[in-house]
């Protein structure tokens, strides 16, 4: 399997060279030269199959030769040691929990992965590794817990001041080893932009060797097909057509649930379920796609105005915005919006729903679910990492989760910056 750059001006490269590389020389994301179709009998026989026969299945033909079966299937397991289960919360509308991992977020599994695939690949290189990577919020702990301790290899993270919850901020700020944060005085685009432009500023490339952690790496952002195709195995005996909600900032997630699509998973249809970041949901009506600075919401893991990863959405259908439109739809909804789901979810359901999970349920009411199709809402963090929010709205307390009780007490440490350069220097000192 090889990669190419969706901007067409960078060789094509391997797996293990678009996972170290991060970005491609020409600025654009790799691509998978193709994606072959899994055979019917797969999906047929799912229910039988373990998490790990799943997983090596549907991943091997993106990872290549580049790791020997018997150690993928090791990073996998490993990867995948904590349940994604499907919760009921009508008849129509499920939820597919995706935070019982390490950091309580959907992108814990993501983070593990490319932290251990390189691991593999710089095992027997001398030369250190800086992951560099901008977070919005859950990214940024799941990277620093994913990362932390792996040998040869360096993590910097940008996280926008004042822009993540507090319980975030102390995820990503608590571990140190060889975890550093950067608090920037700015957006979670500025963050984006920072880091784009340091893997294209020689001065750093020239000493350094860079790479990135946020879902631009092939390798961050193709594991989380998984979540779709275990959601598939718990659901397939209802027999109904699936429609996934996906609450959506950098459009990593409901990527690479279409991906899962295009391997053969039976997915009805897609709905990036946004906040008040509505960039897709405008060219979705429009066809332009006008991306405008983000703004601060109470669902602040989708605080994206540009979204890297809806260039790879436009790719997985050709460019070809009819079929585009046939499948996937995209909804906004602002945090006045928002409060009143996650009351309405726990008043009609008893279920506590995050922020990010509450958008996601909104997507599916307003697409209008047929008798035939089963929806299910991605609730994508635990609503303990947004608790003000949720305990003001529903006026609850929340337990904290064991995951949480071992960050709260411990001091954050990180550095100021506000601009690029500030980063590149920071970047230089080492």
């Amino acid at each position: 399997m090889n990669y190419y750059s969706l901007k067409h001006k960078a060789p094509t490269v391997s797996f293990s060279e678009a996972v170290v590389k991060g970005l491609a020389p020409d600025r654009g994301l790799y691509f998978p030269e193709k994606i072959t179709p899994l055979d019917k009998n797969f999906f047929a026989t799912i229910e039988g199959k373990s998490k790990l026969e799943i997983a090596y299945e549907c991943i091997r033909q993106f990872v290549g030769n580049k790791i020997p079966p018997a150690q993928l299937k090791e990073i996998l397991e490993d990867v995948l040691s904590f349940d994604f289960p499907v919760v009921p919360i009508s008849d129509t509308i499920s939820t597919l929990e995706l935070f019982h991992g390490p950091t309580m977020a959907f992108k814990d599994v993501g983070a593990r992965f490319m932290a251990r695939c390189l691991g593999y690949f710089n095992q027997h290189n001398n030369k250190e590794v800086t992951v560099l990577v901008a977070t919005s919020g859950d990214t940024g702990g799941a990277v620093a817990k994913g990362f932390l301790g792996v040998p040869g290899v360096n993590v910097v993270i940008l996280y926008p001041d004042g822009k993540v919850s507090e319980i975030q901020e102390r995820q990503l700020t608590t571990l140190g080893q060889n975890i550093k944060a950067l608090k920037v005085q700015g957006t979670f685009d500025d963050c984006q932009a920072m880091v784009k432009k340091a893997f294209l500023d020689t001065d750093i490339t020239a000493t350094k060797k860079l790479t990135s952690a946020n879902s631009i790496n092939v390798a961050r952002w193709l594991p989380q097909l998984l979540y779709f195709v275990f959601a598939y195995q718990q659901v397939k005996a209802q027999e109904k057509e699936l429609v996934f909600s996906v609450p959506s900032g950098n459009f990593g997630n409901i990527c690479a649930g279409i991906v899962a699509y295009k391997l053969g998973l039976p997915i009805d249809h897609f709905i990036a379920s946004v906040n008040s970041n509505d960039t897709v949901v405008r060219y979705m009506n429009s066809k332009k796609y006008e991306p405008k600075p983000s703004v601060a919401t109470i669902s602040n893991a989708m605080d994206v105005g540009d979204p890297s990863n809806f260039i790879r959405i436009q790719q997985l259908f050709e460019n070809n915005f009819k079929s585009l439109k046939e499948k996937f739809s995209a909804f906004s909804y602002d945090d006045v919006a928002t409060r009143k789901a996650i009351i309405e979810i726990y008043k009609n359901y008893v279920y506590i729903a995050d922020p990010h999970g509450a958008v996601g349920y909104l997507g599916l009411k307003e697409f209008g679910l047929k008798s035939n199709q089963l929806g299910i809402f991605l609730e994508t963090a635990h609503p303990i990492k947004f608790r003000p929010t949720v305990e003001e709205a529903l006026q609850v307390t929340l337990p904290i989760p064991d995951q949480i009780k071992g960050v709260l007490d411990k001091d954050k440490k990180f550095v100021s910056i506000t601009n690029y350069e500030d980063l590149k220097a920071d970047l230089l000192a080492g």
